[in-house]
């Protein structure tokens, strides 16, 4: 049998970092660590090949030459994903499809042969079981969250990883809190359930047999959902990267509890971990408990970054406008905090109902639910009726957007971030990037020269020369980030 995985398009999105990749020589983040598990449960004696569509084109060929084709996709990777099932089947082979988006929307796309609805540790034997009996069903899906002790490792064979700026691996599944917006906790469920640490060791083992060196996305939603096995893991984790040489740095992302536990923090800056990412969503206590976010209500959330940076971790925050409770003054209170927090990769969205939330049931009920999402907070589209006046709620998103990444304050943030970081034990030692020269010219071009905003390059790059120069090779990455920030603004706020 011969098995092709097929990775949608990921559209061009603050997520998509695309032209800081650009600069960096990548084309995409991470590569898609679904399809490569997906592959590791396949029958040893399949063929099996994968095409990420961010990173190369799918060919007539690659189809042809394919059994069966495996897709998998986000909300965001929809539109991708009908086309490719379209083709698959005009070409006269048979697909199956399964991921988030088909997991939440599965009645959405209805041309897939086979469909798969949760997690596939136990759905995916049954259907090979049955495929090979000729009995294959359409549906797929999960009565129960699975158990990872018999999650693979991922085939990381299949990639180029030289087209990837990290490498991915996934240590947990769900988490224990309650947000009334996140589909995590319909998907995973509220009980984190993680891999054995040998099981992760494993994994670290064929990254690095694989030729892999550099940063490392632990890709969990929550990944202290379980402290209890997370404060096993780190110390296992540590003993194999000083055995091994420290081959990697990681990130991931977490809830702001993590602050309180500064043991945890401490273990986190010696493995090498390098950036967090918190949902921290708003400034306003109301609409959190609204939300259902009550975690972030029982702590300063200033202190708390401040306390999470100055362990070395730079934070990466979500943020989020368009709740009920949001007062007028809900974008200057939103723009001012994330000055203050010393946070450049502000991630600020708009509220949207992703499918079969408790936020998706609650507006529906209240007869406020336009349509489906597209998937992507940050295009200015709203799939709800809220209750500020919508054309006053994206102005004043659009206004936050065009603040928080305008040179001036997005450069601030990033020196604030680097020097409240570098107050940690070894904070920030290690670099994000190899000193490619190649990759420094581009940077200098692009942003230095050719970019309107070079005088405010050229500013940051004296500050960060002069007041960070241990830090050069990652103040750098973040003002590529900030390129990529300002022109996905440019676009969406136009």
């Amino acid at each position: 049998m011969k098995v092709l995985l097929v990775y949608p398009i990921f559209p061009d999105t603050y997520w998509s970092f695309r032209h800081a990749l650009k600069i960096e020589g990548k084309r995409a983040p991470f590569p898609p660590l679904c399809l490569l598990t997906v592959a590791g449960m396949l029958p040893a004696a399949w063929e099996r090949k994968l095409v990420d569509m961010n990173v190369e084109e799918l060919r007539r060929e690659d189809i042809e030459w394919a059994d069966i084709v495996f897709v998998s996709a986000m909300i965001v990777q929809k539109e991708s994903l009908e086309q490719v099932v379209d083709l698959v089947r005009s070409m006269g082979k048979r697909v199956a499809a399964g991921g988030p988006f088909v997991s939440t929307s599965s009645d959405k796309l209805p041309a897939a042969d086979h469909i798969f609805i949760g997690e596939a540790e136990n759905t995916l034997p049954e259907f090979l079981h049955d495929l090979e009996l000729g009995i294959a069903r359409k549906f797929y899906q999960a009565d129960e969250r699975p158990s990872l002790a018999n999650t693979p490792t991922p085939d990381f064979s299949l990639i180029d990883m030289r087209h990837y700026s990290a490498m991915s691996l996934q240590y947990s599944r769900g988490c224990p809190f309650n947000c009334e917006f996140c589909d995590i906790i319909e998907i995973y469920g509220r009980v984190p359930r993680t891999k054995s640490n040998e099981q992760m060791l494993a994994e670290l083992d064929a990254l690095k047999a694989a030729g892999w060196r550099g940063m490392v996305f632990i890709v969990d939603d929550n990944f202290i959902g379980n402290k209890k096995n997370v404060r096993q893991l780190l110390p296992a984790l540590l003993e194999w990267s000083r055995a091994n040489g420290e081959p990697f740095t990681f990130i991931t992302e977490a809830s702001i509890n993590l602050a309180e536990d500064e043991a945890l923090l401490q273990l986190m800056q010696d493995v090498g971990f390098k950036r967090v990412f918190l949902g921290i969503e708003t400034p306003v206590e109301e609409s959190l408990k609204l939300a259902n976010k009550g975690q972030n209500t029982k702590r300063n959330l200033l202190d708390s970054i401040r306390k999470i940076q100055s362990y070395g971790l730079e934070v990466m925050g979500g943020f989020i406008v368009g709740f009920d409770n949001d007062p007028e003054d809900i974008f200057e209170r939103q723009m001012t905090f994330i000055r203050e927090s010393g946070i450049p990769l502000a991630m600020v969205g708009l509220l949207s109902a992703l499918p079969d939330t408790q936020l998706w049931r609650r507006l529906n009920k209240e007869g406020r639910l336009l349509n489906v999402t597209t998937g992507n907070n940050t295009d200015c589209s709203l799939n709800f009726i809220p209750k500020m006046d919508k054309d006053k709620l994206v102005a004043g998103y659009k206004r936050v957007l065009r603040n928080i990444y305008s040179p001036k304050e997005y450069y601030a943030r990033a020196l604030t971030c680097l020097a409240r970081a570098r107050k940690g034990k070894n904070a920030m030692l290690r670099r994000d990037l190899k000193d490619d020269l190649r990759s420094f010219i581009k940077l200098i071009v692009t942003l230095g020269i050719r970019d309107r905003a070079r005088l405010h390059f050229w500013s940051y790059f004296y500050k960060l020369v002069l007041r960070h120069p241990r830090d050069l090779a990652h103040g750098l990455t973040l003002a590529a980030m900030g390129y990529h920030f300002r022109l996905i603004t440019e676009k969406y706020t136009a």
